[in-house]
């Protein structure tokens, strides 16, 4: 079940930001990439998912992800929605477009 939100999730990412699933799980540091990554961490996190299985399904998907990146990319995308409106917006219109 949290497998299926997730890919869910990671479908509206990569539409949002314009980048592939390859890329998402991908090692690079490239900024559009490392934004939608934050994005996923957040709404995964806000559902509720535990740490650990966000950490489990970015290992299914070749992705090696501590818990302590995690929590840096669930801050970092809080802290982004309080200071701007439509990245706010976006999670609002994401977390309803995702259901079981």
């Amino acid at each position: 079940m949290k497998n299926d939100i997730f890919n869910q999730y990671v479908d509206k990412v990569t539409e949002l930001f314009g980048v592939s699933r390859e890329e998402l799980f991908s090692k690079t540091k490239r900024k559009d990439i490392v934004d939608a990554r934050y994005m996923l961490y957040y709404l995964c996190f806000k559902r509720p998912m535990t740490l650990r299985y966000i950490q489990k399904f970015m290992m299914e998907n070749g992705y090696n992800i501590q818990h302590p990146s995690v929590i840096y990319g669930i801050n970092v995308a809080v802290e982004r929605a309080k200071n701007d409106s439509d990245y706010a917006q976006i999670i609002k219109d994401t977390e309803k477009s995702v259901f079981i």
